[in-house]
């Protein structure tokens, strides 16, 4: 309060008032703005957790899905040819005789001798652009070359194949005096070594740089030497994800049709060495299901797709007890 004297008349002027709030208030103000937001925070947290778990059954029913209609499919097959449909070596829909065993073997040589073709590769991409090189112009152009080839379509190897690897392959069997066909095991072994290579590459490459640089400058402190470094860190560091990568590459590989199906022959006869014709489950299915007129004829090529379904689930479950103990 104010008080003026001028012309001997008091005036006073009255403060202004505040509005004192006290800290317990200020506090509670706080305390119910984060209870509202953790609360907001739980709700959201649920329901992405429940989107999760609804997704994540979705792809397990997905795979079921797709297994009970294999097999339901499959029945008048499995009826009428029983166990010995997988140790059958004719397949003559004439005389309704199948046997999936040449088929069997077609894939597992196919994939398999692709894998110990790329491996190499593959593993000597993925320490080029991971250690050796990991930036530049240069790396950069390998590292989009090598993605580009997992991007290119599948019927353009088989062009490429049918046009190139061919006549190369008929050269080399001249040489060593096999039949010169060029179409076969070999032929579509190496188309499908080629397209594989950018799955194991990527992903050891990226598993090669996350090796900590800790662990390589003291290999190094001790006087190793670059290739010492990567014999007995980053290799040991990676394996599992660099054996992760060559699993990746062997599903690839068993699943591929339209390439194989173009270079390989495409007989049903058992295959006598890498260099004969042949056939693979995928690329039987794929020239003969659309002219499959029997219903037992169109049971035994499902029954076929079973088959390579439930390899290619063996040989993960495999790879992935490998990687487990690798890792441990």
């Amino acid at each position: 309060m104010e008080t003026s004297l001028d012309n001997t008349v008091v005036t006073r002027s009255e403060p202004s008032l505040r509005v004192i709030t006290s800290n317990a208030t200020q506090k509670n103000v706080k305390t119910a703005g984060r209870e509202k937001r953790s609360h907001r925070q739980i709700r959201t947290e649920s329901v992405f957790r429940r989107s999760l778990v609804i997704v994540s059954l979705c792809m397990v029913v997905l795979v079921l899905g797709i297994l009970i209609t294999l097999i339901v499919q499959s029945v008048p097959s499995l009826k009428a040819l029983g166990v010995g449909y997988l140790w059958g070596k004719t397949w003559d829909p004439v005389r309704d005789i199948y046997g999936a065993l040449p088929f069997l073997l077609g894939t597992l040589l196919t994939s398999f001798l692709a894998l110990l073709i790329s491996v190499p590769f593959s593993f000597a991409v993925a320490i080029f652009l991971g250690e050796y090189y990991p930036k530049g112009w240069m790396p950069d152009l390998l590292k989009n070359a090598v993605e580009l080839i997992a991007a290119v379509p599948s019927v353009i190897y088989g062009f490429w194949g049918l046009a190139v690897m061919v006549p190369m392959v008929q050269k080399l069997e001249t040489v060593i005096h096999v039949p010169p066909v060029g179409y076969g095991i070999f032929t579509s072994s190496l188309i499908l070594a080629i397209m594989i290579i950018p799955y194991s590459a990527s992903l050891g490459r990226s598993m090669i740089q996350m090796v900590p640089s800790s662990l390589k400058e003291a290999a190094y402190s001790l006087g190793a030497t670059r290739w010492e470094v990567i014999r007995s860190v980053i290799i040991p560091y990676t394996r599992s994800g660099l054996f992760a990568g060559v699993l990746l590459s062997l599903g690839r590989a068993l699943g591929e049709t339209m390439a194989v199906t173009m270079v390989i022959g495409n007989t049903t006869s058992m295959p006598q060495n890498i260099f004969s014709t042949g056939n693979t489950m995928a690329s039987v299915i794929a020239n003969e299901l659309g002219e499959a007129d029997k219903h037992v004829y169109n049971a035994a090529l499902i029954e076929l797709g079973l088959v390579l379904f439930f390899v290619t689930v063996v040989i993960n479950i495999i790879g992935k007890k490998i990687i487990t103990k690798f890792s441990n």
